[in-house]
């Protein structure tokens, strides 16, 4: 009864500490290279060359998984309508297949849309 009380706390504890590990390590690094005289211009992130907006990128990657899911389920059912294939084959390994199809697409296509721009 009582471990439901205490899985909050943990889990918000360990996303705690690992933010707190990641900025202050962050933080000495930068001090150590200032140290031996780098250029504190390497830490501004600067807008890439030639780089298509991130949400561009996520909207067409969704798109094209929630297109390739919805094309696996009609493929399903036309491979167990049909074929005779078992349905718990057809629309699982549909699926995955087809959703793996939509997210290379959409990986190629976004390769092509950064060179573009």
């Amino acid at each position: 009864m009582g471990s439901e009380v205490i899985i909050m706390p943990i889990i918000m504890g360990v996303i705690f500490a690992i933010a707190y590990l990641y900025f202050s390590t962050r933080n000495k690094e930068r001090l150590a290279l200032i140290e031996k005289g780098a250029d504190a211009s390497i830490f501004v992130r600067g807008k890439r060359e030639k780089a298509a907006p991130v949400w561009k990128i996520i909207i067409l990657n969704l798109a094209l998984l929630l297109m390739g899911i919805g094309a696996a389920i009609f493929v399903a059912s036309i491979l167990h309508s049909t074929l005779g294939v078992d349905e718990e084959v057809a629309y699982p390994g549909s699926i995955f297949l087809m959703a793996g199809i939509g997210l290379f697409v959409g990986f190629t296509m976004t390769k092509k849309l950064d060179q573009e721009d």
